[in-house]
Order: C-alpha cells, then structure tokens, then sequence
C-alpha cells in the first residue's frame, strides 16, 4: 500500500512538473516575442503617465531617467516578461485546470473551457481596468503635488525608469489578479464548498480585507486605494450572485 501511495506522489509531482514547464514556456516565448517590441510597450505602459503630466502646464516636457548604462536593459526585460505572462496567461491557465482536474467530479471537469475563456478574459481585462481607469487618476494625484511653491522655487519631478516601471508592473499585475475573484468563489460554489448565504454572512470581513489589499498593493495613496478596493468589493458581491444562481443552496452542501 505505501508502494502505492508512493508511486502515486511521485507520478503527481512528475505532472505538476510537467504543466509548469508548459507554462513557463508559454510565458517565455511571450517574453521573447515581446522583446521585439519593448519600445512601444514601453510607450503604451507610461502613456497615462505622460498624459496626466501634460495636465500640468507649470512642468517641463516629461522624461524618464535611468540610474545605471544597466537600467533601461533590465527594465525592458521586466516589462517583457510581464507582457510574456499576459500573452501566456491562456496556457498557464489552461493547465493549472489540467493539474486540478483529475481530483474533480465530471460534472465539475465540463467548465474546464469556460473556466480558462473567462480566467483569461478577467486576467487580462482587470490589467486593461487597472491600466485605463486607475492609473490616470494615480499619477494625476500624485503630480499634482509638483509644480511651483509659492514664487521662488519649484518642485520638478525626476522619474527613474525602473521606478515607475516597476509601480506600473504591480499595479497591473495586482488588477489582474483580483479580476479573478469571480471565478474562483464561483467554482467554489459549484463545487459546492461555500454557499451564497455563507458568503454574505462573510462580506463584511472581506470588505475590511478589500480596504487591506488595496493599502497593500497600491502606492501609498487614499484614491488608487479606494480604486482597488472598490472594484474586489463589487467583484465579491458578483461572485455572490453568481454562486446564489449556480451553487447549491443551503442545506444542499
């Protein structure tokens, strides 16, 4: 029996191994295809930036600086591999199902298409948010505290590449992430793990940890915090309805 069990662990590590080595090298080969166009995904992700500068008319023509010859090299390869897992979200989705899937009843095993379509959809469609939405209200907010102080001196920001990049890469990241929240306490409720009065009873605490993720995974600001937090709360009560329409009801779990 513990022969058994053991061959069984082995041939489940040997299967997480393998979709990860798929999915790596879709997010890979998104990095390498992406690469040859790390200028104008450069100009597509500060975009929102450049244009709320241009709001300000008190300061110079916008610019990015860089610390180090090293800097703008690392800073593409970021912005590369980002855009790598965004075009490889599809595969890595796909076989996150595929590991998961021989755990689950047939009747669960039937969303495995529509459950890697909408993860992909959400994935990308909370960056595309993150990205139209927040990021012009953020750097509106925080150039505004640039310009001139009384009439003798000037605040004139200095903005690295690297730091912006990597603000923008979290916050895109972050989006997407959250966009997934739907999904996964729907497939919870298919499961028939939770139910929807359950997760009402619990809105409150995740209304708290909504305010939590939005301090935690946004810059230092009270608006690009509530821009965050109020998206995961709407996308909560979503998945409520959803799993009120589709999961069992109480006393069925």
């Amino acid at each position: 029996m513990s022969d058994e069990l053991k061959l069984t662990f082995t041939e489940h590590l040997e299967e997480l191994r393998r979709r990860l080595l798929y999915s790596l090298g879709a997010v890979f080969a998104g990095m390498i295809l992406s690469w040859f166009f790390k200028e104008n995904l450069l100009v597509f992700v500060t975009a929102p930036f450049f244009t709320a500068w241009e709001t300000l008319p008190e300061l110079p023509v916008p610019t990015l600086h860089f610390a180090s010859p090293m800097e703008p090299f690392i800073a593409y390869l970021k912005l590369s591999l980002v855009a790598g897992i965004f075009i490889g979200s599809p595969v890595v989705l796909y076989h996150m199902w595929r590991f998961v899937a021989p755990g689950l009843y047939p009747k669960e095993k039937r969303y495995a298409m529509p459950f890697v379509l909408f993860s992909t959809i959400m994935f990308v469609g909370g960056g595309v948010i993150g990205y139209i939405i927040v990021f012009p209200i953020g750097f509106r907010f925080f150039l505004t505290f640039s310009g001139n102080i009384g009439t003798v001196a000037s605040l004139v920001p200095t903005i690295m590449m690297n730091d912006y990049l990597n603000v923008a890469i979290k916050m895109l990241l972050a989006f997407g992430v959250i966009f997934e929240l739907p999904l996964f306490i729907t497939f919870m409720a298919l499961a028939g793990i939770v139910n929807y009065k359950q997760l009402l009873r619990f809105s409150r605490w995740f209304i708290v940890l909504s305010v939590l993720a939005g301090s935690l995974l946004t810059p230092p600001d009270v608006i690009t915090q509530i821009c965050m937090a109020i998206p995961l709360i709407v996308l909560y009560f979503l998945a409520v309805l959803m799993a009120y329409l589709f999961g069992p009801k109480p006393g069925e779990i």
